[in-house]
């Protein structure tokens, strides 16, 4: 599956295999499976269990591979993954259920933020998946305490439309972002 790549990263899509390797305990494989090298704590136990749920979505419908999880990677000398980002799913699968619209999720390991990357990943995904698949419509739901996200889904021109409560999460708050065809 090819990778989405940006000025500074590239997004390389986790595959079934890289998966089962890294849960495995079997990092080498997973490594060499993805083109990457893995931070020596990853994944802790929360993204254990996030890997677990995506894998057995990419199970049940392999063809929504490319909706789900990348690797969020510096692209030269050893590669080292710098986070983790994607979409909750295809079209459809969002917290505002639009059957039009993505939504979107990132993660930038801790000794890697305040360096522009979140921002990144997030225009990256936002223009593949406006260019490959013609999406328009973005969202993006944010815990109300977590300002460094609250302050870049704003400087991308997302709104806050709402909040919920998500049972692993707890509040979060709503953001959607429309684009014209001409942006």
């Amino acid at each position: 599956m090819a990778s989405i790549r940006s000025e500074r990263l590239e997004l390389v899509s986790i595959s079934p295999d890289f998966i089962d390797a890294l849960l495995a305990e079997r990092r080498r494989d997973a490594e060499v499976a993805a083109g990457l090298s893995l931070p020596e704590d990853w994944p802790d136990a929360h993204d254990r269990g996030f890997l677990n749920f995506r894998l057995r979505q990419m199970r049940e419908r392999p063809e929504t591979q490319e909706w789900f999880v990348y690797a969020v990677v510096l692209p030269n000398g050893e590669r080292p993954m710098v986070g983790h980002a994607g979409f909750h799913g295809p079209p459809g699968v969002n917290v505002v259920k639009a059957p039009d619209a993505v939504e979107v999720g990132y993660s930038i390991f801790e000794s890697y933020r305040r360096r522009g990357y979140a921002t990144e990943v997030v225009r990256a995904l936002i223009d593949w998946a406006s260019s490959e698949h013609g999406i328009r419509h973005f969202v993006a739901s944010i815990s109300p305490e977590n300002e460094p996200s609250l302050a870049l889904v704003r400087r991308l021109g997302f709104e806050r439309t709402g909040r919920h409560w998500d049972e692993e999460d707890g509040e979060e708050v709503e953001f959607e972002l429309r684009i014209s065809d001409g942006a």
